[in-house]
């Protein structure tokens, strides 16, 4: 089988390179990346006009299977992510049962193969059953094709813990993901500290509680040596931080989302629970900080944390309504639409950040185009101007902010492995 993508506007995230080149792909690998390329093939895409970039890779998913498969399963997921552009995706353990023993693991592999084809990299907890209390057997997941492990959707408060788990992660060379909020800080708070809380009348979940855990675990990198990432950073004080221990030569890495660059604390007041996210969103100072810490290079990936949940659950009032928002199908427009379109950052960059980087955080190889590479592929109109309506999307969760926003970006095909897994209507 063979697939030829004519005059697209090839963004190379590496070299910071967007140059009009065709692709040919041979058997699900790229064997030609030339301009005027004449090769006879199965399937020809036109990309004139269109960007052609290494498929997504989003680092921080919550697909809810095994067990909450009533918000969203492996296949609806999947298929979700097709439509966002992502062809491959990490999966976190916060399932029911968790994803904490080789058996759970392989359960989330074999339903991957049933998906759309977008590829899915099962994350591994932490702690037996998310608790915090006793490690799991980390050489048996990475075994079974755990990537990586993190106890995300709980902060692991155990320090000791927490540095025996890095010690044993360090010798086995693979990252642990931090959701980084001291609970006692935070537990059953529905938003941020500040104004907003303060009119509510609530206690607030306090930005200091992120920040000293992010301190705690960027210490803990440096003395056990382990990958440590920060999960879903949403202050600039904890950016700052980061910045400082990546400057002092500390292997520690950070991620954000699209709503902790675009959204404050004060969509709370118009949104009520669909704004409820852990960590909460912010405040404009704060989303100066992302923007900053995006544009210097100290955060390195962009992820979703794609997080559904049912119509009914977040219906409650804001203080019982769980926390999440889902963003598989949007976080390419809204990405493009805050940081592209407003010159904040170039396409490259931002392309860097949802592909190279968080592929080579879990040590895939994947977000690049080079010869022999698996040919998985993005192919969008960053112009194309759309209104996100959650009532269309593939994924069963419906909770999203951005519901009626306009956004610029939308994707035409997805390829994973040469096949075309997603095209526009």
């Amino acid at each position: 089988m063979k697939l030829l993508i004519k005059n697209g506007r090839v963004v190379h995230p590496v070299t910071s390179a967007v140059i009009l080149q065709d692709i040919l792909i041979e058997d699900g690998k790229i064997v030609l990346i030339e301009r005027g390329l004449e090769a006879e093939a199965d399937q020809v895409i036109d990309a004139s006009g269109l960007a052609v970039s290494p498929g997504l890779v989003d680092m921080h998913v919550h697909l809810r299977d095994p067990g909450l498969t009533y918000k969203e399963d492996i296949i609806t997921g999947s298929n979700a992510a097709a439509r966002g552009g992502i062809t491959a995706m990490a999966c976190m353990a916060n399932t029911s049962p968790t994803v904490d023993c080789p058996e759970q693991v392989q359960y989330v592999l074999d339903r991957a193969n049933q998906g759309s084809g977008v590829q899915i990299f099962p994350i591994a907890a932490l702690s037996k059953g998310l608790r915090g209390e006793e490690p799991t057997d980390a050489d048996a997941l990475k075994k079974a094709g755990a990537i990586a492990l993190s106890d995300d959707g709980n902060n692991v408060d155990n320090a000791n813990l927490m540095r025996d788990v890095l010690i044993q992660a360090g010798q086995l060379d693979i990252p642990v993901l931090c959701h980084c909020e001291d609970t006692s800080m935070v537990e059953g708070r529905a938003v941020n500290e500040g104004s907003v809380s303060r009119q509510l009348w609530l206690e607030g979940r306090p930005a200091i509680a992120e920040e000293l855990v992010v301190m705690r675990d960027a210490m803990l990198a440096e003395e056990t040596g382990a990958r440590v990432h920060i999960c879903h950073i949403s202050t600039a004080k904890a950016v700052d931080i980061v910045r400082r221990m990546k400057k002092k030569g500390i292997h520690i890495t950070c991620e954000t989302c699209p709503q902790y660059f675009t959204l404050t604390e004060d969509e709370v007041l118009v949104q009520g629970s669909l704004a409820r996210v852990n960590p909460p969103l912010r405040t404009a100072q704060d989303v100066k900080g992302i923007i900053a810490g995006l544009k210097d290079g100290t955060i390195d990936a962009i992820a979703t944390d794609h997080a559904p949940h049912s119509a009914e659950e977040k219906a409650r009032p804001l203080t019982r309504a769980p926390s999440g928002m889902v963003g598989l199908e949007t976080s390419l427009a809204v990405t493009l639409t805050a940081l592209y379109h407003t010159g904040k950052m170039e396409l490259t960059e931002i392309v860097r950040r949802m592909t190279v980087n968080p592929a080579s955080i879990l040590g895939l190889s994947k977000g690049r185009l080079a010869l022999g590479n698996d040919a998985d592929i993005v192919i969008f109109d960053p112009n194309e101007e759309w209104t996100v309506d959650p009532e269309q999307f593939a994924s069963k969760g419906r909770n999203t902010p951005f519901a009626g926003w306009k956004v610029k970006g939308r994707v035409k095909y997805t390829i994973v492995g040469g096949t075309v897994i997603y095209e526009a209507p």
